[in-house]
């Protein structure tokens, strides 16, 4: 009897809604207020695993409040800094904006000053979300600030900012974070940023999806790039020329420029004029290739483009004809470039050496350094290993002394 007695007190302590009979006889009908939803009655019979069921129940419930404690123990505590810190951390507190608002300097001190030991950097946003009510504008004062630093908490910060709602996130606060992953060649946390944007219900736009298709080229994922830019397309919009820039780098980097220019005449047919330094990049990869003809057409585009040729993009044209065995196209590359007033390089002059070297026209190389010699341009350091291996290679082993001893005393007199 004791025994039930103790039951029945334990069990209409932790479910007093319902009713137990006194007889231990019979099988217990338990019924509750809400028992009309059930279409059957349940009937529980009395045993001894009722009571220990009872006292684990007990037991697990203290696990759980000791738990809790514990989580609780854990968590930020908000303590001003006082001036027991290092001396680099009062310098950059020091740096901190004179006009930023106290509210975000009170936790630029904390995140400057944060350390393991204190706990997790969200437990103290949480902490100076529920004490100071930042507004986004603070959260932006402080992102910012912390970047301009390059402090080491910067994405946990920024990543934390995305879920509290005072921030008020928008897509191209994802972006952000997408790009700042790309330029520090983090693919997988790029795309993992990427999945939690859509989870959360935004829709990728044309900026953020460019992102990943530079991200993904610049990592050597050329395919992952191209399904990322087929699904820029599928948005509807107009491409800009951000979108097609980064999809012909990555054609580029894949060794493929031909599938580069067909984009680029794509974008000259829509009169989208690309950056100077798609097409530089564009050309230097018809350049190293010796493809001479590619080079010369994106040469010509980049002139058509508005863009004022330069003495390296010139050095490239006249780059791919020597890779490609042509010296009087080189050469004439070369006059066409000093007719405009544009000074060549000493690896222009070596290109044209090159090209030279290539045919094996030895005296039209030699007229044409006088030629240069007459204009007062001197023969620089890699013109004259160009000059010195050939001649090696030719057994003139004079010559070679020749020329790097008039290198080494026109180095002197410069």
């Amino acid at each position: 009897m004791m025994g039930t007695y103790c039951y029945n007190l334990l069990y209409n302590f932790y479910y007093p809604n319902y009713s137990i009979t006194n007889d231990i006889t019979k099988s217990y009908r338990v019924q509750t207020r809400r028992n009309s939803l059930y279409p059957k009655p349940i009937y529980f019979g009395f045993h001894r695993n009722y009571f220990d069921s009872v006292l684990v129940r007990v037991s697990l419930e203290e696990v759980v409040e000791k738990e809790l404690k514990e989580e609780n123990d854990r968590r930020f505590r908000w303590i001003e800094i006082g001036h027991n810190i290092t001396e680099q951390q009062k310098q950059a507190i020091s740096k901190l904006p004179f006009r930023m608002a106290n509210r975000c300097k009170a936790v630029m001190r904390q995140i400057i000053c944060f350390s393991a030991e204190k706990g997790n950097i969200s437990d103290l946003l949480r902490a100076w979300v529920k004490i100071m009510r930042p507004t986004r504008a603070d959260w932006l004062s402080v992102l910012k600030e912390l970047r301009i630093m390059d402090h080491p908490l910067y994405l946990e910060v920024a990543e934390h900012a995305l879920v509290e709602e005072s921030f008020e996130a928008n897509v191209r606060d994802y972006t952000k974070i997408i790009h700042y992953y790309g330029q520090h060649n983090l693919l997988e946390d790029a795309e993992n940023i990427l999945t939690i944007m859509k989870q959360r219900g935004f829709i990728c736009d044309q900026v953020s999806l460019t992102t990943m298709v530079h991200i993904c080229s610049k990592a050597g994922h050329f395919d992952q790039a191209k399904e990322y830019f087929e699904e820029i397309k599928l948005l509807g919009e107009p491409l800009d020329k951000r979108s097609y820039g980064s999809m012909i780098m990555a054609y580029i980097r894949a060794g493929m420029p031909e599938e580069g220019e067909n984009l680029l005449q794509e974008m000259d047919a829509q009169e989208i004029f690309a950056g100077s330094e798609v097409y530089k990049a564009l050309l230097r990869a018809y350049s190293m290739i010796g493809h001479a003809e590619g080079a010369q057409r994106v040469f010509d585009a980049i002139q058509l483009a508005g863009i004022t040729p330069d003495d390296k993009m010139c050095s490239l044209v006249v780059n791919s004809y020597a890779m490609a065995g042509q010296s009087q196209k080189a050469h004439i590359a070369f006059e066409n470039m000093r007719r405009v007033g544009i000074k060549p390089t000493d690896k222009c002059i070596a290109s044209v050496l090159l090209a030279y070297e290539k045919e094996g026209k030895i005296n039209t190389a030699l007229e044409f350094l006088i030629d240069l010699e007459r204009d007062g341009i001197m023969v620089g350091e890699e013109a004259s290993g160009v000059l010195a291996r050939w001649f090696r290679t030719l057994g003139v082993v004079e010559e070679v002394e020749f020329v790097l001893r008039d290198f080494a005393t026109a180095r002197q007199i410069s």
